[in-house]
């Protein structure tokens, strides 16, 4: 096989992966280079196609992705791909800023929540926001707020590994997108399907880790969520206390960070 017909094979899977996924996966590398196969009888060399002309033509054929977030929250809207889309009255994709500073990911849609189809609209959700604005943050001003699962989980459980992997693309998608300058994982559920790992929220809150994605890497930082400060109130302390390292850090790299909140502050008392 020539080195231009491995080239075209290539596209193609990357073209047929992309449009499964919704997103250019990262596991295809767009410097990877091929060599012709060595054969016994040499066949004579037809004529050199132009390079430009190569590149052009594995370029037309592939479906012209335009991935937006739009797009992703219609296939979530009508994704079947785990049982809770079964009971789910709607699907929560997530809602903030553009470009945020921060997209702080949760567990799961709550009641109020799959009521509404927004995300941390209920009790817990109301603590977040006071938890965010603590440290100059706002789903409105400078923050992406999302969940690891889309829909509710019954009776408000932890998601299940499946219920969770259904989703994962999802969410890789909107974390491409919107691509965040830090994350704030909210929870034990949270931060062990970002990073993959069994470890417990007590090892893993308040210390700085990464999120890999793709070709980089995110800052990430986890805390107790809300509804577990909800539940005990001695958590508050240590909580707030990874809040605060998190300010540190976000005043240390982007100082102006939370003008856009003060800013969407004051307009709402004038």
């Amino acid at each position: 096989m020539t080195a231009e017909e491995k080239q075209a094979v290539y596209a193609l899977l990357k073209a047929a992966s992309s449009w499964s996924l919704g997103y250019s996966p990262s596991s295809f590398d767009e410097t990877v280079s091929f060599q012709d196969d060595i054969t016994v009888c040499e066949a004579p060399e037809p004529e050199p196609e132009p390079q430009a002309e190569i590149q052009n033509a594995a370029r037309d054929s592939q479906p012209q992705l335009r991935l937006t977030l739009e797009a992703v929250y219609a296939k979530i809207s009508a994704c079947q791909n785990c049982i809770l889309s079964k009971t789910r009255i709607h699907t929560v994709p997530g809602e903030g800023v553009q470009n945020p500073c921060v997209m702080v990911i949760g567990e799961g849609p709550g009641e109020e929540e799959d009521k509404s189809g927004r995300p941390f609209v209920g009790k817990a959700g109301q603590l977040l926001d006071k938890m965010l604005a603590s440290i100059g943050l706002g789903r409105r001003a400078n923050c992406y707020i999302a969940n690891i699962v889309k829909c509710r989980p019954p009776r408000n459980r932890t998601p299940m590994p499946d219920e969770a992997a259904a989703c994962a693309g999802y969410l890789q998608a909107q974390i491409h997108l919107l691509a965040p300058q830090f994350i704030l994982a909210m929870g034990r559920t949270a931060v062990q399907n970002l990073l993959q790992t069994s470890e417990g929220i007590n090892a893993l809150r308040g210390k700085w880790l990464e999120y890999s994605a793709g070709s980089k890497t995110i800052p990430l930082m986890a805390t107790y969520h809300p509804s577990a400060l909800l539940r005990d109130e001695n958590l508050k302390r240590p909580a707030w206390d990874d809040l605060k390292a998190f300010r540190t850090r976000l005043l240390k790299e982007i100082p102006d960070y939370s003008e856009p909140f003060y800013a969407e502050q004051n307009s709402q008392i004038h």
